[in-house]
């Protein structure tokens, strides 16, 4: 069925990842491939789509606040409301329920069908929240990417792994991966648009075989890195217990490979690491990165951490903090924990109080910081390579961008270098950010 939105004006806000941002792109191509315009502005909209995060209870609550600002935005002057993605698919009819000005309630499978559900949410509000055994493909021609340097191309959705405390697999399902030709087309295609960076998307994305060939995430590597015009290549997120030797090196075989990982520890704690149904100890976690400093000199790590997950206690939390000060991350991401619903953690008593959270929480970010005010300082004097991404929060005439290693750089430069490789001298640091001049 052909269904036609020519003219109408769409809008999308995106929380969460970067999968979520991917998942946006989707569904703005696909609503424009039906004859849609875009508006950066929801007052001016005819269709509203809001993609959301369940991975968090605050980013549900964050949701929940925001389209309370759009149903009175709605009363003053109709329009259709949609709401997708994780929340969407994890409340489903419910969402109808309690929030009765939702027209559209799409989860991940059902985005090649939103024209047609636009359409009808005018006759009667739907739901279309299944979730499919394959890949649904929506691929590069209808993908309505942010910028033309850097693309996102997912490679596998969902997780087998059913850590207690996540609830991707229930918002995501089960792991499904696309097919390595249809990856590699995609790839090409972005790079015939000038792309300088393919960053490769998968909730569990090192676990990825290609359903014909079986290939791993290894091979996948390699052929992408084999595809002339990209110079740098990401990958988000790996599963420490599915990153292979075969991985690393993979990595330290190919220069477009980015040294950047994003490897999740969640706790330095093995007991917590056994509640949560991880997969790994502390030890293994920390021999894996010893094997990737070792191969891939130069890596620089991020990772993200839950504090006061049932039954941590103090030493367990101490423990966490010793892995931060042996690795060093260049970053973190780091949270409370709040229970999901559909996870194996929601039936264990939550009993860790929340005053404690916070004190764990702040000293946890409070050692981090430390940690990259020290580490930041020493790239002090260097020459960086960035890929500049757009004008700079830090004041008028100044840009920023990012190194190979995923570092913000804010700097100035005579003209408008976005979307552009240039080589910039550091100047000064902060814990969040290096400062220089384009040389």
């Amino acid at each position: 069925m052909t269904v036609s939105l020519c003219g109408r004006k769409v809008f999308v806000r995106t929380f969460g990842c970067q999968m979520n941002e991917n998942d946006s792109e989707h569904i703005a191509g696909v609503l424009l491939r039906a004859g849609a315009v875009r508006t950066d502005r929801p007052e001016s909209a005819d269709v509203v789509i809001v993609n959301t995060c369940a991975v968090r209870r605050k980013s549900e609550e964050k949701l929940y606040s925001y389209l309370g600002r759009l149903s009175r935005l709605k009363r003053k002057r109709p329009f259709v409301l949609g709401v997708a993605g994780c929340v969407a698919q994890v409340r489903k009819a419910d969402l109808l329920t309690k929030l009765p000005f939702v027209d559209v309630v799409v989860g991940p499978d059902g985005y090649p069908d939103l024209p047609e559900l636009v359409v009808r949410a005018a006759e009667a509000p739907e739901v279309r929240t299944e979730l499919g055994p394959v890949w649904r493909e929506i691929g590069a021609e209808a993908t309505a990417r942010e910028n033309p340097w850097s693309a996102f191309v997912p490679v596998m959705e969902g997780c087998d792994n059913y850590c207690a405390y996540c609830i991707v697999p229930f918002s995501r399902g089960r792991e499904k991966f696309r097919p390595l030709a249809n990856i590699l087309a995609e790839v090409r295609a972005a790079a015939a648009a000038g792309a300088l960076e393919i960053q490769l998307l998968g909730q569990n994305v090192n676990a990825y075989r290609d359903p014909g060939s079986g290939l791993g995430f290894a091979g996948l590597l390699d052929a992408v890195a084999a595809v002339p015009g990209p110079a740098w290549i990401r990958f988000i997120t790996s599963h420490p217990k599915s990153f292979g030797d075969d991985i690393v090196r993979a990595m330290a075989a190919s220069p477009k490979v980015c040294r950047a990982l994003h490897l999740p520890l969640q706790s330095g704690s093995t007991p917590v690491l056994g509640r949560m149904n991880r997969g790994y100890t502390c030890e293994g976690y920390l021999g894996l990165v010893a094997r990737l400093k070792e191969s891939v000199p130069g890596t620089l790590l991020t990772t993200d951490i839950i504090v006061g997950f049932p039954g941590e206690t103090e030493d367990d939390f101490q423990r966490t903090c010793d892995v931060l000060r042996e690795v060093r991350y260049a970053g973190i991401f780091s949270f409370r924990y709040s229970p999901r619903p559909l996870t194996a953690a929601a039936d264990i008593p939550d009993d860790i109080p929340l005053e404690v959270k916070r004190r764990r929480l702040v000293e946890l970010q409070a050692l981090q910081k430390t940690i990259q005010v020290e580490a930041n300082r020493a790239f002090v004097g260097r020459d960086l390579r960035v890929l500049a991404t757009g004008p700079s929060p830090k004041g008028a005439g100044r840009f920023s961008g990012r190194t190979e290693g995923n570092l913000v750089v804010n700097f100035d430069a005579p003209t408008d270098p976005t979307g552009r490789f240039l080589t910039v001298r550091i100047t000064g640091s902060g814990p969040y950010s290096l400062h220089g001049t384009a040389v």
